[in-house]
Parts: C-alpha cells; structure tokens; sequence
C-alpha cells in the first residue's frame, strides 16, 4: 500500500509541473505547482488507521545475584569441632567455640601463655616456625587430668600462626586398653603354664614319682591349672566372638522364663550344696530378641559370681520382672559387698577387686567383660549396686520384643 502511494504522488507531482510549464509558466511555479498536487493527493489516501507494527520485546535477561562472599577464616574455624586458635604474635586473635569451652573465654583474651599452660606448647610456640612445620606433640592435662591432646602449629602469612588441638583420649585409652589386654592374658596363662612345668619336672624325677600320694597330688593341681587355662581360653574366645557380632542385633523373639529355669536347674545340679541357694521369682513378661545360647552364658556367669563371692549359706535371688514395658532381670547376693570406687572398672578385661580371692576361686578376670558385650549387643541397659556387708545386685534390663513388621 505504501509502495503504491508514494508511485501515485510522484506522477501527479511529474504531471502537474509539466503541465504548468506547457502553459508557459515559469518553472519554480510548475514546481510548486507540483509539489502542492503531491501533497494532497498524500493526504487525501491516508488510512484510517495505520497498521500495527508487532513490537518485538527482547526477554529480559535477569540480572546475575551478588556473589557470597567468601567466607573468612575465622568463619572457616569456627566450624571446625576441634579447638583452634589464630595467634598474632604472642596474643590470641582467635579462638573457636570448641577452644572456648576447653579454656574458658577469659584466658583466651590477650597472651596465648595464659591458655596453653603446659611448657612443651609454650616452647613450641616461641620457636621459629619451620616450613614444612614440625611435628605435633603430644599434651597431657589440658581441660582435664586425663585429657590427651595432639597440638600442631601451622604458619600463615604475615607471622600469623594457626594452633590446632586433637583429642587423642579416646586412641591413648584404646590402645593402652590393648596393651593391658596382651599383658594380664599373658600373665593369666603363665602362672598355671609354670606349674604345669614346675610338676612335670618333678614327677620325671623317678623318686618323686614312685610315691603314689605325691603323684596324685601334683595330678591333681596339674588338672586343676589345666582347666583353669581352658576356662580361660574359653573365655577369651567367647569375648572375641560377641565383639565380632556386637553390631548384629538379635532379631529372634524368645521367652526369658525358659532360659532362666534351664540355666538354674543346671547349675543346681552341678553345684548340689551351693545350687540350693538359689531362688528364682518370674513375673509376666513380654518376650525379647535375643540370642538364646549367650543369654544362658550371661546368667551363668552372673549367677556363678554370686555363688562365689556371696557368703556361704545365704540366698542368691533371681528375679525376672516386668518394668514399663520392659524386661528387668536382677541376680542379688548377700555377700561382702564392693566398694563404690571398684564399681566402674568391674566390666574391664581381668580386673580384679580381690586377685587372690578370684583366682582361687577360678575366676578368670573375664565373665562381667563377657556380660557387658552381652547386654551391649542387646541393646539392654546394665547396672551393679552394691553395698559393704550387705551385698550386690545386678541387673539387666532388655527391651521388649516389638512386631516384626511386614
């Protein structure tokens, strides 16, 4: 349309200026003559309406956001769980909230001596830092007595040092846990392994062992140190394989009650004089998951100390009860009792209240270990109360046995 208007006006301007220049009129006025026909002829095709030109939006792009900053290193050490300082010459710029805790907020404002009291870290920390940075060392009694930290310092820019604390306690106590472990069961067999040696020297003597009664006798406590080495063993062997599945959770629902009676009639019979001590009293309780064959190993071997450190004559009560939904198993004595600052170290490998007393009644040092690893897999709760001259309880409490679900 456009194209076609614009042809239009330039013929009638071409015509009109012709035409006006034929009539002998002077060519400015042919040319405005022109011009003025042009004109209106453009304005007389005008539309209406012109059309509308689509507008092309560009979409918007949206503007990017505002990089995070990047965090600064104290943001960065403060989420760290160990404690760590940052020290600018000799005073403490920054100290974490776990560094907070071990020291206390105010020694931690101003010299880095008046927090890390110990001389090795003092030291260290006076010394010129090497690059690569030297060995951590080893602190004892930061926070706590028995509290052992591994302390390393690393050099930033600027003579700014970094402190860094590990807790070691938990790996120091494993290990020396392990240490012990090696040491007492090589203790406990090398005392019946010398008298077994000690007595069969002694009977290849041919005068020795023509004498029938001495003979009999060195036979005898041989056999008594030879189970004692195989109760041992045993033992050992047993607290090797409960550790093995102590993240098994028995899965199988069992009745206590049969377990209970089974164990104590067993024991009745084996024991007839000490077995007549004991009495059973069994409630309506829910069944457990549990494993059967170590549940009959934890009441043997809680039932037979207090056979044996319970006095002579008087009653061991076993009682299975229900508590809250619960199972609570209790076995009480009326023996000496223990002493409160024996209680928490009952459960270690070959610990002993009274040595003398637990070896000569075959006691192995192992059996409330072997209890503790029992109950743990269990997922049940232990506890020893006892009292001087009155005697001692302990009781196991199981959870009960939930539906097994579809």
């Amino acid at each position: 349309m456009g194209e076609r208007r614009t042809l239009a006006v330039a013929a009638i301007f071409t015509a009109t200026a012709l035409v006006a220049w034929l009539l002998d009129a002077p060519i400015g006025s042919a040319v405005g003559a022109g011009l003025a026909a042009g004109t209106l002829l453009w304005l007389a095709t005008i539309p209406d309406h012109e059309p509308v030109r689509p507008v092309i939006v560009e979409p918007s792009v949206p503007e990017p956001e505002p990089e995070q900053p990047i965090l600064r290193g104290a943001e960065l050490i403060e989420a760290v769980d160990d404690p760590m300082m940052i020290i600018e010459g000799q005073r403490i710029a920054f100290a974490n909230a776990a560094a907070q805790t071990i020291f206390g907020s105010e020694r931690l404002k101003g010299d880095f001596r008046l927090a890390l009291r110990h001389p090795a870290a003092a030291d260290m920390l006076a010394s010129p830092l090497s690059d690569p940075p030297s060995s951590p060392i080893e602190l004892v009694g930061i926070g706590a007595p028995d509290k052992r930290w591994l302390m390393s310092v690393h050099k930033l820019p600027n003579g700014v040092r970094l402190v860094r604390l590990r807790d070691r306690t938990d790996s120091w106590a494993a290990e020396r846990m392990r240490v012990d472990f090696v040491a007492n069961a090589s203790h406990e067999l090398r005392t019946p392994l010398a008298t077994l040696l000690g007595f069969i020297e002694t009977l290849s003597d041919a005068s020795a062992g023509a004498d029938e009664a001495i003979r009999q006798r060195f036979l005898g406590i041989m056999l008594a140190e030879a189970k004692r080495m195989q109760q041992l063993v045993d033992d050992l062997m047993s607290l090797s394989r409960i550790e093995a599945d102590r993240f098994s959770t028995p899965q199988t629902p069992i009745a206590l009650p049969p377990v209970v009676e089974e164990v104590v009639n067993v024991i009745r019979s084996g024991q007839r004089e000490e077995g007549g001590r004991i009495s059973i009293d069994i409630g309506d309780v829910a069944d457990v998951r549990a494993d059967r064959v170590q549940i009959a190993q934890l009441l043997h071997n809680l039932i037979g100390n207090a056979i044996k450190y319970g006095r002579p004559g008087t009653p061991i009560r076993v009682t299975l009860q229900p508590l809250g939904g619960k199972v609570r198993l209790q076995v009480a004595d009326q023996g000496e009792g223990i002493a409160a600052e024996h209680l928490p170290r009952l459960t270690e490998r070959f610990y002993r209240v009274d040595a003398g007393r637990s070896r000569a009644v075959g006691g192995t040092g192992l059996g409330l270990a072997i209890v503790k690893h029992i109950v743990e897999r269990h997922r049940a709760t232990f506890g020893i109360v006892s009292k001087l001259g009155e005697g001692t309880v302990v009781t196991v409490t199981f959870p009960p046995a939930e539906p097994t679900s579809v």
